[in-house]
This record gives structure tokens, sequence and C-alpha cells, in this order.
């Protein structure tokens, strides 16, 4: 990553415009109108990408500076697939109220926050407070990232196989911030609640189970989801269930697997080991996908936050919302739609169709 310069500085003249004096009259046009900041400086195409390191891929609680390789690596996916630029911001503390507070005071420099890698459930109370209390989108892409694209993938899926979302057992194995969000996403793309099991590493959730913290995202989602009251772990989730998906890392057994209906959808996409490994997977299910790009189906953020950004700094969105994320999801789907195949229900991270169609659905829906 480097940052350069989008003018010449060649002559005087052109220190003259840039810097000083010429800059004056710039500070002077936004102190007197802070709305020309996002036209006149990179603000209106620049987010931050704000880690803690506590949640870093699958390499744990790392820290800050070993969290640094990955948001560079999001600065650059942000730049090549949307065109939007973005500063790697990784902060020395892993304290709800300070990281609030920190990036709180950076906003002012850019126009987007995309959170990135920060623990669950420290990470949901930061989002919250921070989509509030900003007047830019706060975006955190390992909840909503995964989750539109799942929703994507599940809508193929299912079309390909002549389902319809609503009919669907799905079983979510994980229950950390790509869990919960996902089981939200489908909940509201048209999977009903009660037929959705999900699952933490002490078994499934369910209204009675008495270990949830009153208030807590677990809690929310064991008082909607699983209404058949399915207790024990997933393997009582899976027998007869439809769809699986892995954001957990756990692995799941292959007589747990053979359990599910015919016909299945296995979405299996912890990194770098799938909960199910593909060629067990594919003995049992109808469509398979991981999160690997070695494998057909790639669930991929990438699908996901670039076109979401550029379409809400396009848009001048104070927040990315509910309908924004649904309309994200069908133009990912959209793309492929019209030539399903078990192999290919999500298009190429390196489709240069997919970051234009989001946004413009992103602008559309705002």
């Amino acid at each position: 990553m480097a940052v350069a310069s989008t003018v010449p500085l060649t002559s005087r003249e052109d220190l003259s415009l840039a810097y000083t004096p010429g800059v004056a009259q710039v500070c002077e046009a936004i102190a007197a109108d802070p709305a020309l900041t996002r036209e006149l400086t990179w603000v209106g195409h620049t987010v931050a990408v704000v880690t803690d390191g506590s949640a870093v891929l699958g390499l744990g609680n790392i820290g800050p500076r070993a969290a640094m390789p990955v948001m560079e690596g999001k600065a650059v996916l942000f730049k090549q697939f949307g065109g939007v630029d973005a500063v790697p911001v990784c902060l020395d503390t892993q304290d709800t109220e300070q990281i609030i507070a920190v990036v709180k005071a950076l906003a002012p420099s850019f126009g987007g926050i995309n959170l990135e890698d920060i623990a669950a459930p420290r990470c949901f109370e930061i989002e919250r407070r921070l989509d509030a209390e900003l007047p830019i989108p706060v975006f955190h892409d390992d909840q909503h990232g995964t989750a539109i694209v799942v929703l994507a993938a599940l809508r193929n899926a299912a079309r390909l196989l002549g389902r319809d979302l609503g009919d669907l057992r799905v079983v979510v194995s994980g229950a950390g911030a790509a869990g919960i969000a996902v089981t939200k996403m489908l909940i509201a793309g048209g999977v009903d609640a009660g037929r959705v099991i999900v699952c933490d590493s002490k078994g499934t959730l369910y209204a009675e189970r008495p270990d949830f913290a009153p208030g807590s995202e677990k809690a929310g989602l064991a008082a909607i989801t699983n209404a058949g009251r399915v207790a024990n772990g997933i393997e009582a989730a899976l027998v007869g269930a439809d769809v699986l998906i892995g954001v957990s890392g756990g692995q799941i057994a292959e007589s747990a697997v053979a359990a599910m209906a015919p016909n299945s959808m296995i979405f299996a996409l912890a990194n770098p080991t799938p909960e199910v490994p593909p060629a067990i997977a594919g003995k049992y299910a109808a469509v398979v996908a991981t999160g690997r790009s070695d494998f057909p189906n790639q669930i991929n953020n990438v699908l996901a936050f670039p076109g979401i950004f550029r379409g809400a700094l396009d848009a001048g969105a104070q927040r990315i919302t509910e309908a924004m994320k649904l309309a994200a999801a069908d133009a990912i789907a959209g793309i492929v739609a019209g030539d399903l195949r078990a192999d290919q229900i999500v298009p190429s991270p390196l489709d240069p169709r997919v970051a234009p169609a989001v946004a413009a659905a992103v602008i559309a829906a705002t």
C-alpha cells in the first residue's frame, strides 16, 4: 500500500495550489460550510478499516500490530474492487468505551467506518453505538459482509433446487458475530425463524436454556428460533435439516451430515479448514460452498463490502440499513442467476460486474 497524489507537484504554481497559500481557501470554505468536506477532500471516497486485533481471521487475539497486514489487505481490496480508498487503523486497546471514543474522534477524517476482526460480544456494542452516534456509515464486515453473501448464495442454491426459502430447515453452526448476523439476515430474507436452529459450543440455542445473559444477542436469537425446542448438540439439530451453514471452525462428524434431508445444502465456511471437508459434504449435499478460493462457490466478503461502501459513499448515506443489505444480497445473486449450476451459486470474487451491481443496488435502496 502507498499514498499517491492525484495532482502534479512539479512547479511553484502546483505547490501554491496544493498547499500554501491555495489550501487556505479550501479550509475557509469548509469552515463556512462543513458539508463541503465530502467534495473538497478525500472524505467522500475514503473509509477507515478499524480493528483491535482481537479476532483476526482464524488467528484469534493476535493484537493490533500483527493485525496490520490483514487490514492492509482489506484496504487493497476496497481500492481494487470498489474504487474506495481505505486506511488501516489498528487500535492498541480492547476496551469497548476506548474504542468507541477513538473512532468517534477519528470520524471527521473519513466517509465511513469498516469495523474488522473485533471479537464478539464486544463487536455488537461497538457497532451499535457508533452507528447511532456517527453521521457516517458504520459496517462490521465480519458480521454483515458474511451474512449478505450467505443470503445471496442460499437464494441461488434454493432456486437451483426448486426450493422456497420459507420451507427450509436451516442449522447455523456458530453463534459468534458471523453466526448471529447470518441468522438475522436469513430471517430478514425470507427464512422462517422457527425453522432455524443455531448451535454454539454448548449445544443448540432455545428459549429455556439457562446460561444466556439477559438481553444478550444469543438470548434474542433463542427467543425467535428453534420453534421445536431441539436440545442437545448439532447432531440432533441436523436430523432432517435442509441447510447447514458453518461459521464456527469446529469440525462436524460425517454421521451428523449423513442425517440431513436429501438434496441438502452445506455451506462450510471456516478457513482454512471447513467444518465439513468438501469431499464429505459432496457425498450428501446437492450444493456445497466453502470460504476457500480453491473450491467452487467461495463465500467471500469481497463480493459485498467494496460495492456496499461504494454505493453508500456515492449516495451520501449516513448509515447502512437492512434494506441496503438485502438489496446487496439480491444484486450478488443476480449476477449468476441466469447461469446457475451446483458449482456456481455465487459469482467469482474477481468478477468485475459485482461491485458496480452492488453499489447500484445500495444507492437504489438508500
